[in-house]
């Protein structure tokens, strides 16, 4: 082989490692910039899935803050009112002794009735068995509020030991039940509601079920409704995770692992 052709195969050879390495990186460029456009939508899914939850939970507690506003207004305040009325006649007002005893009977009544509805509106917002004695029993209460409304009948088992360490866990837990039950009750119709806390794999798991209508879980629009984004807000606020499986009259069923 000749010069001029050794030079020709070293020229040809440099182009070919060249091309090779211009291939190579804009290879290497092309699949980066692929990584990095699927990392950014997975960001901005998770976002946009943290926007929609945080939406969640404001709608709700708005709607808490109305509902409470509406039976501060309607049932505590217009009772204090007319308790302030009959007692300004009491005393500014000459009254025989049968209208003496029916305005101090009225004012009786109706600031009982006030002191009922506060307690309410009190255990509404914070259960008093819950900070008292835990969330076994706040749970156990509220499966025998649910069960005397003749309504529905609810079987609660629990085989672990609550953590007092995580107290702050334990009220979104309670939340996430009464929500549920309510569901069962007033979307699932149904009859039978079970609640059974169990060890599985050093993981404290909650399995809720129903025997409701259920709903078809190829729709989307079933699974995003205010009260299951509200239940999935507090299970991420808890670092837990929720399995939800339902059909059309088989029933709900979901899996908590905490």
């Amino acid at each position: 082989m000749n010069e001029p052709e050794v030079i020709n195969v070293i020229v040809y050879t440099f182009l070919a490692f060249i091309l090779m390495a211009l291939v190579l990186i804009l290879f290497f460029y092309f699949s980066r910039k692929k990584i990095i456009k699927q990392e950014i939508e997975k960001k901005n899914l998770e976002i946009n899935y943290q926007k929609d939850l945080l939406h969640s939970v404001i709608i709700t507690q708005e709607n808490e803050r109305m509902r409470i506003a509406q039976d501060l207004h309607d049932d505590i305040s217009s009772k204090l009112n007319i308790v302030a009325l009959n007692s300004q006649m009491l005393v500014g007002t000459e009254l025989s002794d049968k209208e003496y005893n029916d305005v101090t009977s009225n004012i009786i009544n109706l600031t009982s009735k006030a002191l009922e509805n506060s307690r309410r509106i009190a255990h509404d917002l914070l259960p008093p068995v819950l900070e008292k004695f835990g969330l076994d029993a706040a749970i156990s209460e509220l499966g025998v509020e649910f069960n005397s409304s003749k309504a529905v009948t609810v079987y609660y088992e629990n085989n672990i030991q609550f953590d007092t360490i995580e107290e702050s866990k334990h009220l979104h837990i309670f939340r996430i039940l009464q929500e549920l039950m309510n569901n069962s009750l007033r979307h699932g119709k149904a009859k039978n509601i079970s609640v059974v806390f169990n060890v599985e794999e050093d993981k404290n798991v909650c399995v809720y079920s129903d025997n409701g209508f259920g709903f078809d879980m190829s729709n989307a629009t079933n699974q995003k409704g205010l009260g299951m984004k509200n239940i999935q807000s507090r299970v991420d606020l808890i670092n837990a995770t929720i399995s939800i499986n339902s059909a059309l009259n088989k029933g709900f069923k979901a899996k908590i692992i905490f």
